[in-house]
């Protein structure tokens, strides 16, 4: 199959323009400062800059991302981890890294351990329904044809709700088009997140 290829090959550089905020229309910079407010950033992402020549496509993308992501019942750490995890398997470098800093600034809301970091996934201390949680949403992201009315059942022993049950698997539609965006524009990671200390 043609279309199918296993090996992914970053871009040398960045193939969508990045609108810097000083450069951007006003609508633009409207989602710019929400997204900077809601994310609690002094910065704009590149995974939003990449977007900016177009505001319709940029303020739809940005109302999925922050009502599937950051806002809703299931824990906002929970949400970054399944994204970090499915990021790195299907070989999205901006977004495992870019989550995987979220989550790990979020490390303590899991552990007070100093040495805890969310992104270990085999630790034992992230708590099981969160490793279930992981483990079928990102089954539902990769193979979603594979899921069973057992993982769904699984989800519920855990204890979610059938609105965070929804919510979860929300994150394997969000996660993709993260990806998505992420890989074909070809933007690498930001300075200030790669610098940033939380």
């Amino acid at each position: 199959n043609i279309y199918m290829n296993n090996t992914t090959t970053a871009p040398a550089k960045a193939r969508y323009q990045l609108v810097e905020y000083n450069e951007a229309s006003a609508e633009v910079k409207a989602v710019y400062d929400e997204a900077m407010q809601a994310l609690q950033l002094p910065f704009v992402l590149n995974w939003f800059k990449c977007q900016g020549q177009n505001a319709i496509l940029l303020r739809g993308n940005w109302a999925k991302l922050k009502s599937t992501l950051i806002e809703g019942e299931v824990p906002n750490v929970l949400k970054q981890l399944i994204i970090y995890n499915v990021s790195n398997l299907r070989g999205c470098d901006y977004c495992a890294k870019a989550h995987g800093i979220f989550a790990d600034s979020m490390s303590k809301i899991i552990s007070s351990d100093e040495n805890y970091r969310a992104t270990d996934l085999e630790s034992s201390l992230l708590p099981n329904s969160y490793k279930t949680a992981i483990r079928l949403v990102t089954k539902a992201a990769l193979y979603s044809e594979e899921l069973t009315d057992e993982d769904f059942q699984d989800l519920k022993q855990e204890g979610f709700t059938d609105a965070e049950v929804q919510e979860l698997m929300a994150q394997a539609d969000l996660v993709n088009m993260l990806n998505t965006i992420a890989t074909v524009s070809g933007i690498k990671l930001d300075n200030e997140l790669a610098e940033a200390e939380f």
